[in-house]
């Protein structure tokens, strides 16, 4: 083979090497995810205020997380995955609960999303879980709240190229049971979470900001 055919030779094999390193590092961008989050650092937690048996409301708070690609073409369909976050009771509101029976929680929340560009195909993801939780003595209780199987997570339609901002909506409603130590049996609750009015108004955006393309 002359000298002449073997450089166009690696000539044309190099150029299909870095083709084929493009088509994978674009696919791997393509595929990139991100966590958004809602009233984690830097931002503070939100409040809201709860219905609980046997007590009047008290305030919880809430945070919230999902993944999603980090850029979403304008006019494309994605459905967020690991949906979930937490709600937390003061140590004071704990003290109610075992003040009046009860020492554990089960059941499942629906959380209200919203978004300032784009459409959701629903108002709200239902059915995310809340194990079953015997609380500890004393002390805050922090209940975590997960996607499974069986939830139903709204799917996000992008807008115009720019930017959109998903934020937790009001109210947040659960269908829970709550444990009496007295008897270890379990007690049906609807509760209902409404965001607590403050001024200024309490930041419920997830962050970063989606990005569309």
């Amino acid at each position: 083979m002359s000298r002449l055919r073997k450089l166009s030779t690696s000539a044309a094999m190099t150029g299909i090497a870095v083709g084929a390193i493009a088509v994978l590092t674009a696919g791997t961008a393509a595929a990139a995810t991100t966590v958004y989050s809602a009233g984690t650092d830097p931002n503070p937690a939100i409040t809201y205020t709860c219905t609980f048996p046997g007590i009047p409301a008290q305030p919880v708070t809430v945070t919230a997380h999902l993944s999603a690609p980090d850029t979403v073409p304008s006019g494309t369909t994605i459905t967020p995955t690991d949906v979930g976050g937490t709600a937390t009771v003061s140590a004071t509101v704990h003290a109610l609960l075992t003040a009046v029976g009860l020492d554990g929680i089960r059941g499942s929340a629906t959380v209200p999303v919203t978004a300032t560009s784009g459409t959701l195909s629903q108002p709200a993801a239902t059915g995310l879980d809340i194990p079953e939780t015997i609380y500890p003595a004393g002390g805050p209780i922090t209940v975590i709240i997960s996607q499974v199987p069986t939830s139903s997570i709204p799917n996000y339609t992008a807008g115009p190229a720019g930017t959109a901002t998903l934020k937790l909506g009001t109210p947040i409603s659960a269908a829970l049971q709550f444990h009496k130590a007295s008897d270890g049996s379990w007690s049906n609750w609807t509760m209902n979470c409404t965001l607590k009015a403050q001024s200024p108004a309490q930041n419920t955006s997830f962050t970063p900001d989606l990005n569309i393309s």
